[in-house]
């Protein structure tokens, strides 16, 4: 069996910036696969003959590293074990944890013996705070989970003769790529348990001194739950009385900030189609990987439309856009995908339309938005899986997510 997953768009990008004075910053999740990634761009640096003593790794959640933790102690570590006459490639995972990490990798880029990459797992590697503290030289790969089509083709290259339809099932239960090994269901479950509690304790807890954890868990429970629907700090708050506890609305907002800098989750923000111009006021949320909303919330396992409507979000951040939550003349639209050239692209997600009356609806958002830009309707249908309404096409989701 082959256990890695070949990622080729993010080896593909790494290669781009090769031997570029640029830091290469790779941000994401816990477990979604860093420094894998790194490991793979290494044998592809050795196979094109760069030399085993040319590359220095380093993962600072290993306690090799303990007495690294200070950035001088780091700097002059890596300085004094440099290549004499060739470049060397440093690979620095999970920098975050350095106290002014930003201070070695700054001194470290100016040498033009060093190509520099490194990872984080917080949004504070997603933030205009990097772009500050590494003064702009940097170019930055936001890595997610496994892709759909990742997961298949790993399944496929390893004779897996299940359907596209159960491996669809299969992967909604989780996209990390360690969870390829796993067979069993409830090593799965533990596996996923562990990861989550490690992500809720060191990237939240300890990192924003939570006192009352209680709180913290039913505010993620709250926005797992609350994934395909808009949602207010009020709202939180509001539900969180509901059960009997009581909180302020600025502690809220500072937990619901510290969920999404650990990057389990993000928010989408509303954009009014016709104006062209973001709203404040609502927001969606999305988790990073569906296996984790059915770990908190095992009342929610059958879900499946907030699950397709989460998986093709995330698709849309893989392929590079902008995504909001549309609204148009008093219709909401699932998402506004927007690439870099500015070109738009709406988004309605179903589970099924063969109902006459939830084609309607679907179709009526898209129908009341009066530009020329694709539109598109994805559901899982199986019959009927692919149409064309008056220029809006419908698409099989599975196929969609396989381009």
């Amino acid at each position: 069996m082959n256990e890695l997953v070949i990622r080729k768009e993010y080896i593909e990008f790494l290669q781009r910036h090769q031997d570029k004075p640029v830091i290469k910053v790779v941000s994401g999740v816990r477990r979604s696969g860093k420094s894998t990634l790194f490991k793979l761009f290494q044998d592809e640096l050795i196979s094109s003959g760069v030399e085993p003593s040319q590359i220095i790794t380093m993962n600072f959640e290993d306690l090799t590293y303990q007495h690294l933790l200070e950035f001088m102690d780091l700097f002059q570590y890596l300085t004094s074990r440099l290549h004499p006459t060739k470049k060397t490639y440093i690979f620095l995972d999970e920098i975050q944890m350095i106290d002014n990490f930003e201070k070695v990798v700054d001194s470290l880029i100016l040498n033009d013996k060093v190509d520099l990459y490194i990872t984080g797992s917080n949004a504070y590697f997603l933030s205009s705070e990097l772009a500050t503290l590494l003064s702009g030289r940097y170019v930055q790969l936001n890595m997610l989970p496994l892709s759909f089509k990742e997961f298949v083709t790993w399944h496929r290259a390893n004779g897996t003769q299940q359907s596209l339809a159960e491996l669809y099932e299969l992967y909604i239960k989780t996209s990390f790529p360690y969870a390829l090994r796993i067979d069993n269901a409830m090593e799965r479950f533990e596996y996923l348990q562990g990861l989550y509690s490690t992500v809720v304790l060191n990237d939240i807890i300890k990192r924003m001194n939570v006192q009352d954890v209680s709180i913290l868990e039913r505010i993620i429970a709250v926005l797992l739950s609350s994934i395909g629907s808009l949602i207010t700090i009020n709202k939180i708050k509001n539900t969180l009385i509901s059960k009997g506890y009581k909180i302020a609305h600025q502690t809220i907002d500072r937990y619901v900030n510290g969920i999404l800098d650990s990057l389990i989750m993000y928010e989408v923000k509303r954009y009014n189609i016709k104006g062209k111009a973001l709203l404040e006021n609502q927001s969606k949320y999305y988790t990073v990987d569906t296996g984790l909303r059915q770990l908190v919330l095992r009342d929610h396992l059958e879900d499946y439309g907030h699950i397709l409507e989460n998986i093709i979000y995330l698709e849309l951040k893989r392929r590079g856009y902008e995504v909001y939550v549309g609204e148009n003349n008093q219709f909401e639209v699932d998402f506004v995908a927007i690439d870099a050239d500015n070109n738009i692209s709406y988004y309605q997600v179903a589970l099924t339309t063969l109902d006459e009356g939830t084609l309607k609806r679907e179709l009526r958002a898209l129908e009341s938005i009066d530009d020329q830009y694709p539109k598109y309707l994805l559901t899982l249908d199986q019959f009927n899986k692919t149409a064309n309404y008056n220029g809006i096409m419908k698409l099989n989701a599975i196929d969609w997510l396989l381009e």
